[in-house]
């Protein structure tokens, strides 16, 4: 059984701010070239982070934020990495100052995505960290669907050995279940009201290829269901009012997406 608690990385109130919370899972952050209207969330991935860094462009956005309503919030940035073709001499300027490093990897069969995940994994030794990735699926629609593949291409392996990915959009957190079984925390008993992250919006998509799926704790629930492009697929699915976990069956890796509120 796998089990996941994706309101861990991004509840409110987990650490203080520039902080990473020792009570919390161990995760680093990496800010992708979008733009980011769901603060609230944002703030919370920043303070837990134990390691953030900008995809190429992204560094942009938070300079962007930086200058604006959001000063000297995110100057606490690590590293900013990519080809560097998006990054302009103002944010460099600034986030250097600051002590970020830059580091041009000109490889044009890796994405800055990529660059980043992997710069992360190195940085951070031979054991598994999550990685939570803030302005995925937004924009352009081959760029979402490259977002997606690198779920896919990063978490090799049956048991996720180099740790998880977390897409985190506007809206939505997006994960990738493997084969299996798997139990997903969606609620806290006797937690407030502003203390649930999650609305009540649920897909699971066979992205790679066809799978059959199981569910318990949604509105609509299947029993070895069979789903595919070009098939049935279980999308704007509801968690029920009284579920605390959703269950998720799967024959072959899926993605698992729920709405924030």
């Amino acid at each position: 059984m796998f089990e996941w608690d994706l309101g861990a990385i991004i509840r409110p109130g987990r650490a203080k701010a520039g902080e990473a919370d020792s009570e919390g899972p161990r995760f680093a952050l990496i800010m992708l070239n979008q733009p980011v209207k769901n603060m609230a969330v944002l703030h919370e991935l920043w303070k837990g982070s134990c390691l953030r860094v900008a995809a190429d462009g992204g560094a942009n956005r938070l300079y962007e934020l930086s200058q604006s309503t959001e000063p000297n919030t995110f100057d606490s940035l690590d590293v900013i990495i990519g080809d560097l073709d998006s990054l302009t001499p103002e944010a460099r300027t600034h986030f250097e100052s600051r002590g970020a490093s830059v580091i041009h990897d000109p490889d044009q069969e890796s994405t800055d995505f990529g660059k980043a995940i992997a710069h992360i994994r190195a940085a951070s030794g031979p054991g598994p960290i999550d990685i939570a990735a803030v302005g995925g699926l937004g924009g352009r629609v081959d760029q979402g669907l490259s977002q997606l593949h690198h779920l896919y291409l990063f978490q090799p392996g049956a048991a996720y050995e180099r740790g998880r990915i977390y897409l985190v959009s506007e809206e939505s957190v997006t994960v990738q279940l493997k084969p299996g079984r798997h139990s997903i925390r969606v609620r806290r008993r006797g937690a407030g009201p502003e203390e649930d992250v999650f609305g009540k919006y649920v897909g699971i998509v066979p992205v790679g290829e066809p799978s059959v799926i199981s569910t318990r704790g949604l509105e609509w629930d299947v029993e070895d269901w069979a789903t595919a492009f070009g098939g049935r697929m279980s999308t704007s699915n509801h968690v029920l009012p009284e579920t605390e976990c959703v269950e998720v069956e799967t024959s072959r890796d899926v993605l698992f997406t729920i709405s924030l509120k």
